[in-house]
């Protein structure tokens, strides 16, 4: 059974930059400690023993420039870079059909700005995905949630949602390769666009099981996250020239 992991980068990130599109690098370009976010996120999949191949979605102009970065990283796993489109649901797309896989074979899609898995989550999703077909990796929600009207003056509460029936979502998400693709093939019959590719897998019926994540598995969008990122990356530095 191979494990193949899809990672959607494409895109524009332009709540890092604060700033018009152009002027800034998009958010998994962006620079912790000298390396760039996306090759921090590789690192990590590269490093987990049950990953096989990894391939990467970017927009075009920005994988011509990327692929020389890839190569310095010498990496001892393959990793290809495939054309990203629009959307993420349409990145997502693109890998599948690039990549040849097995029915029973599994598909991890994480996000490229989440460079601080670690290998116990990873290896989490691909066993609960093997066992039921769809995982995703998630943390408990420790606030009180509300559910709210949007009125002209701003929103009001209807509703207060139990704490123990809400999970925030995180990546990797993973899914037999088979599943995967019959989920993106009805979106693509029906129109429909998911916030995420487990959401594809929900609305075709199919159950997702749901396995801890890490409150440091964070996804990298605005600066404050960049501030926290680069704290992370100073640990991990420590503890490696530690051990």
């Amino acid at each position: 059974m191979k494990v193949i992991v899809i990672i959607p980068a494409a895109g524009l990130g332009t709540r890092m930059a604060g700033t018009a599109v152009g002027k800034a690098p998009a958010k998994q370009f962006t620079e912790i400690n000298g390396v760039p976010v996306l090759i921090h996120t590789l690192r990590k999949f590269v490093a987990a023993p049950a990953v096989s191949e990894i391939v990467v979605a970017l927009r075009k102009a920005e994988a011509e420039n990327f692929a020389p970065r890839l190569q310095q990283e010498a990496f001892r796993k393959p990793v290809r870079i495939v054309e990203g489109g629009e959307h993420r649901q349409e990145s997502v797309a693109n890998a599948i059909k690039a990549v040849s896989a097995s029915p029973d074979d599994l598909v991890l899609v994480h996000d490229g700005v989440r460079p601080f898995v670690d290998n116990e989550t990873i290896q989490h999703v691909i066993d609960a995905a093997a066992k039921h077909g769809a995982a995703i990796a998630a943390v408990p929600a420790v606030d009180t949630i509300k559910q709210v009207d949007r009125t002209a003056d701003g929103a009001v509460v209807n509703a207060t949602i139990p704490r123990e029936h809400i999970v925030l979502v995180q990546t990797p998400q993973g899914f037999r390769f088979a599943v995967l693709r019959r989920a993106f093939d009805e979106a693509q019959q029906d129109g429909f666009t998911g916030t995420d590719e487990a959401s594809l897998v929900e609305r075709m019926g199919h159950e997702v099981a749901v396995v801890m994540g890490s409150p440091r598995n964070i996804k990298i969008t605005t600066p404050s996250d960049l501030e926290l990122a680069e704290f992370y990356a100073g640990q991990e530095a420590r503890k490696y020239v530690a051990g």
